[in-house]
């Protein structure tokens, strides 16, 4: 065996650790200016409405999911510093171009867009961050980098918003540089500051990034992706084939976890809007406390999973962490028998009561809504549009707040196992198309699931959109028993080492 240098670990280290910068950036990016998405976009253009906005905020994840898979591809081949500074250069042009999105006399919305999606076709990088981080620790290193690129990836989606409250405090108007034309106010300020982290994370990248691979018992091995040295590098603890049964298996596991998050985010606001006659205000005010808790919960349960994860397993505890969302979800099924306050009296009064579209509007777009002219007071309560209002019992706040703190900590249990046993699955092969179709089939959950529950919630109610989830997740753990014996790492399958 060859031991590992002690300059060669600290030089590994440091290139995981700028791999997880880049993946707090990543969501940094996406999560920045989601706030303010909506006044900035009824500001530069008025003919924008709520419709769009869904677009705007789908961008992200629709350029996340193309690109994940051609940098993961270009990872495979050439040395990963260059899709790493390409993806990131695009991030940084988009959020420039989001600056400028005011500039154009029309079809400013069309240039928002534009933006937002090559913000996500710029994080499609994290194919690329995983696929190293896989291919730079040994097994029993795997869990816990894994585990700190997941709690980076959180801790970036809390401070964006953070940053973004900050930066209101320039104002609306801000300061205008005439020469360059650009407004530095609460909508750019944001997108800047992660223009420069971007930059910032380029310099680092040329200055600190080195490739590096070690096989599965920590070996030090040489990398195809380093320049100079080509095919050779493989060795022959790349022979044997990947299992691709476990490798699909996973693949839909990740995109059920990913889509029932996307549904728990999305649903927030409109439930607790219907159930409990919140206004829009606090709506936002009292999810957004609670989903911060929540961001924080997760942070400690991705640190907790790596020490758990060495007395029990990874695969016991992707279906522990399955187990618990279930409970999450099957908790917020209406069991009693009051029902949710209606909107009665708006209706006498001939005023105009909420829309579909309006009920599952996102948190972030509904603070900067204003009601009709011709509203004197904000109606509250579930709509007589959404005829299931008359006959669904309502969701008691303890469900709903039962349910969040289960959720909160069966996601990212799930989270971390799921890349984990992936990336041991695929063993010293090349990762990076298949991290990159990880990674896309979480940006396809991402997009799917807001339109499933606006749907279903909407039409049918919470008891039916919360029961299908709930058979979402069955089926889910019913694919994970019949492929349990089979999520095993490349070498172990090959008799290379013992679980």
């Amino acid at each position: 065996d060859v031991v590992e240098t002690q300059e060669h670990y600290k030089s590994r280290w440091r290139s995981i650790w700028i791999m997880y910068l880049t993946m707090f950036l990543s969501s940094v990016g996406f999560s920045i200016v989601i706030m303010s998405v909506w006044p900035y976009l009824r500001k530069i253009d008025p003919t924008a409405d709520a419709s769009f906005l869904g677009w705007i905020i789908a961008s992200y994840s629709i350029g996340q999911m193309v690109a994940s898979p051609l940098f993961g591809f270009w990872s495979n081949y050439r040395p990963r510093r260059e899709p790493l500074v390409v993806s990131t250069a695009i991030s940084v042009a988009a959020n420039c171009l989001y600056a400028y999105v005011h500039v154009p006399h029309s079809h400013n919305k069309y240039y928002m867009l534009t933006a937002r999606v090559l913000v996500g076709f710029g994080a499609g990088n994290v194919a690329v961050v995983r696929s190293y981080i896989a291919g730079a620790t040994s097994l029993t290193e795997r869990t816990s980098a894994m585990a700190n690129t997941s709690a980076c990836q959180a801790v970036g989606f809390i401070l964006g918003p953070v940053f973004q409250t900050c930066f209101t405090l320039i104002g609306e108007e801000g300061i205008t540089w005439k020469l360059v034309r650009l407004q530095l106010n609460m909508y750019t300020a944001p997108v800047l500051f992660g223009a420069l982290l971007g930059v910032i994370n380029i310099i680092l990248i040329f200055a600190i990034f080195r490739e590096h691979r070690v096989d599965d018992m920590g070996r030090q091995c040489k990398s195809i992706n380093s320049e100079g040295e080509g095919s050779d590098g493989v060795d022959q603890d790349t022979e044997g084939n990947v299992d691709h049964v476990a490798v699909v298996a996973i693949n839909f596991l990740f995109f059920v976890i990913l889509f029932v998050f996307a549904v728990f985010e999305t649903i927030a606001t409109p439930l607790t809007m219907d159930m409990y006659s919140w206004t829009r205000k606090q709506a936002v005010f009292y999810n957004g406390i609670i989903l911060s808790v929540v961001g924080i919960e997760s942070v400690i349960i991705f640190m907790a999973v790596k020490a758990l994860s060495k007395k029990t397993g990874e695969r016991a505890i992707l279906h522990g962490g399955l187990l618990i969302v279930l409970v999450g979800f099957f908790i917020l099924l209406p069991w009693g028998k009051k029902l949710p306050n209606i909107q009665w009296q708006e209706i006498k009064n001939n005023s105009i009561p909420r829309t579909s579209i309006d009920t599952l509007m996102p948190f972030w777009s509904l603070e900067a809504m204003e009601p009709p002219s011709n509203h004197t007071v904000e109606p509250v309560g579930c709509p007589i549009t959404q005829s299931w209002c008359l006959n669904t019992p309502m969701i008691y706040l303890a469900q709903y707040i039962s349910s969040n703190i289960l959720i909160g900590l069966g996601y990212p249990v799930c989270n971390v196992m799921s890349y984990t046993i992936y990336s041991k699955i695929l063993g010293p092969k090349p990762q990076g198309v298949y991290m990159g179709w990880l990674t896309a089939s979480g940006s396809g959950a991402r997009i799917l699931g807001p339109v499933f529950v606006s749907q279903i919630y909407t039409h049918l109610g919470p008891r039916w959109a919360f029961s299908l989830i709930c058979g979402v997740v069955v089926v889910s753990l019913l694919l994970l028993e019949i492929v349990y014996k089979r999520l095993i790492a490349f070498s172990v399958r090959y008799g290379r080492m013992q679980e």
